[in-house]
C-alpha cells in the first residue's frame, strides 16, 4: 500500500508548530554546572516555606512539639513533616487548615495552607536526603515575642479569668465561672477577640504532642451581661482548644458595653495528664469611637442535636440540617462543630433551582478551625435560601481521635457525645444593602454576563435602573 499523500507546505506547517509549542512549555529547572537541575534545599526552599505557614507554632515556647526554626531541629523531623503534608484537608494534616481545594470558594482570610507544588518540593527535599544548601541563601530568622504574643495583634483590652486547677487524670468537669468585669467606661465596638489559655505546661519537654496535652480548657461557652449574673446577654463567638481568633465583618461590629461582665455556664476542663493550672485570657481590639455598624448579626441557627444517631465500625455516615435565610444575608464564616468522630463538613445553599456547595473542610477535634472568607468572596444570598450542612462522620479504627470505635455515638455536651453545628458568622441585610453589596461586588471583580461568582446566585441579574 503507497504510503499516504501529504500536501505540499503541511510539513513545513507542523514544523512551525512544533517549534511554537516548545517555546511555550516551561523551562526546566534551573541546572547546575554538569546539567544537572538545582536540589531543593532548606535553607533555599524550604525554610520559607515553614516560616509562613508552620514556625509560629513549631518553634521554640509555641504551642506545638517541636521546632522547625533551625535546620538541625527540622531534619530530625524530615520524614514526619513529608507524611503530614502530604494529608492535605483530613485530620492529622498539617498545617492545621482543612479546605478543601476542588469545591467551592477558594478565598479564605489568614489561609496557612501550602500549594500543592510546596508540597512537592518537601517531598523531593526528602526523598534527596533533606539537604541543607547554603546557609546564606536561608530568608532573616523570624523573631517572636515568646511571652504568648497575640496572634492578631496587641489587644486595646485583656481580661483574666479566675485560674483553675485541673489534676492529672481528673475526670472531666463542666460548669459556670465567676463574672469577671471587663475595665471599659464607655461602650465600645469590637473589631475582633482572641482568647488564649495561659497554664503551667513546660513548652518543651513534655512528651504532651497534641492540643489536649499542652491545654486544659477545652471550650467555654461565654457571653457579656451588662450588671454582675443580669441583663440582656451579648453573644460570642464559642472559646475552643485549638481555634483560632475572630475578626468580626469590617461593617459589624459587635458591642461591648460599659461596666459588662465575662459570664459563663458551660465551661468544660479536661485533664492532660498532669497538674496543669491554667487561665484564660480574653483580648478586645476596638473600632474607632465614632464608629457605627451597618450591619447586625443574623440569628439564625444552624445545626441539629436531635438526630445524631453514629453507628459503631462504621465511616461516611452523614448527618444533614437545613434552616431557611428570613432576611438577604451575608456569610462571614464557616465553622464546623463535631466531636471526635467527625470527618468533614459541607455548606450548600438552595436558592430556586439553584444549588450550590460554598464550602466543604476536612475536621480534625484536635484543631478547631474557623474559615472566614475573603471580603469580595463572602456568599451574598438572598431572603429564602436554604442553607444545607452535610457532615460526614467516621467511626472506624481509621479516625485516630475516636478511643473505641465499639461505641455507638449520640448528642451531647460531653467529648464522648458528638455535636453537629455550623458555627460560621452570618449577618441579616435589607434589601436595599443586599444589591448595594452585589453592586460593589460586580464592580470589584470585573463580573461580565459569563461569569459565574460561588455563593451570589443573583450577583449578574442587575435590577431594572440599577448598576
Amino acid at each position: 500500500m503507497p504510503p499516504a499523500k501529504t500536501r505540499p507546505g503541511l510539513i513545513d506547517l507542523l514544523a512551525v508548530l512544533l517549534v511554537t509549542l516548545a517555546l511555550a512549555l516551561p523551562a526546566p529547572a534551573t541546572a547546575q554546572e554538569g546539567g544537572e537541575p538545582d536540589e531543593v534545599t532548606f535553607s533555599r526552599d524550604i525554610l520559607p516555606i515553614f516560616q509562613r505557614s508552620c514556625i509560629n507554632c513549631h518553634r521554640s515556647q509555641g504551642v506545638a512539639p517541636m521546632s522547625l526554626q533551625r535546620y538541625e531541629d527540622a531534619r530530625r523531623y524530615a520524614r514526619r513533616i513529608a507524611r503530614r503534608t502530604e494529608i492535605r484537608d483530613r485530620m492529622g494534616a498539617m498545617p492545621p487548615w482543612y479546605a478543601e481545594k476542588d469545591i467551592g470558594i477558594q478565598h479564605y482570610k489568614n489561609d496557612p495552607s501550602l500549594t500543592d507544588d510546596e508540597v512537592a518540593m518537601i517531598a523531593q527535599w526528602v526523598e534527596d536526603g533533606a539537604p541543607e544548601g547554603d546557609p546564606e541563601d536561608a530568608p532573616p530568622a523570624l523573631e517572636f515575642d515568646n511571652s504568648g504574643a497575640w496572634t492578631l495583634g496587641e489587644p486595646d483590652v485583656v481580661v483574666t479569668t479566675d485560674e483553675f486547677l485541673v489534676k492529672a487524670g481528673e475526670p472531666d468537669w463542666w460548669g459556670d465561672i465567676a463574672p469577671v468585669r471587663i475595665p471599659i467606661d464607655e461602650d465600645r465596638y469590637v473589631k475582633s477577640v482572641e482568647i488564649r489559655e495561659i497554664n503551667d505546661v513546660p513548652s518543651e519537654g513534655t512528651g504532651r504532642e497534641t492540643v489536649g496535652g499542652r491545654f486544659v480548657i477545652h471550650h467555654m461557652v461565654w457571653g457579656t451581661v451588662n450588671e454582675e449574673g443580669r441583663g440582656r446577654r451579648q453573644t460570642w463567638p464559642v472559646h475552643e482548644v485549638g481555634r483560632n481568633g475572630d475578626m468580626f465583618d469590617p461593617d459589624a461590629g459587635r458591642l461591648l458595653t460599659a461596666g459588662s461582665y465575662i459570664v459563663s455556664e458551660s465551661t468544660h476542663l479536661h485533664s492532660n495528664g498532669r497538674d496543669t493550672r491554667a487561665r484564660l485570657q480574653f483580648g478586645f481590639t476596638f473600632h474607632p469611637e465614632g464608629y457605627e455598624p451597618k450591619y447586625r448579626e443574623s440569628i439564625l441557627g444552624l445545626g441539629n442535636g436531635s438526630d445524631i444517631d453514629i453507628r459503631a465500625g462504621e465511616k461516611d455516615q452523614e448527618l444533614h440540617a437545613y434552616t431557611v435565610l428570613q432576611t438577604p444575608t451575608k456569610i462571614v464564616s464557616f465553622e464546623p462543630h463535631l466531636h471526635a468522630p467527625g470527618d468533614r463538613m459541607c455548606l450548600e445553599a438552595i436558592w430556586g433551582f439553584n444549588v450550590e456547595t460554598l464550602s466543604c473542610v476536612g475536621y480534625d477535634h484536635n484543631w478547631v478551625r474557623t474559615y472566614a472568607f475573603e471580603d469580595d468572596h463572602q456568599p451574598l444570598l438572598p431572603a429564602g435560601t436554604v442553607l444545607h450542612i452535610t457532615g460526614y462522620m467516621n467511626n472506624t479504627e481509621e479516625n485516630f481521635n475516636v478511643p473505641d470505635t465499639r461505641n455507638w455515638q449520640g448528642s451531647g455536651n460531653r467529648s464522648v457525645a458528638n455535636m453537629f453545628i455550623d458555627l460560621g458568622m452570618r449577618l441579616s441585610m435589607t434589601q436595599e444593602q443586599f444589591e448595594e453589596e452585589m453592586a460593589i461586588r460586580r464592580e470589584r471583580l470585573d463580573l461580565g454576563p459569563n461569569d459565574h461568582v460561588i455563593g451570589c446566585p443573583l450577583c449578574l441579574v442587575i435590577p431594572e435602573g440599577g448598576r
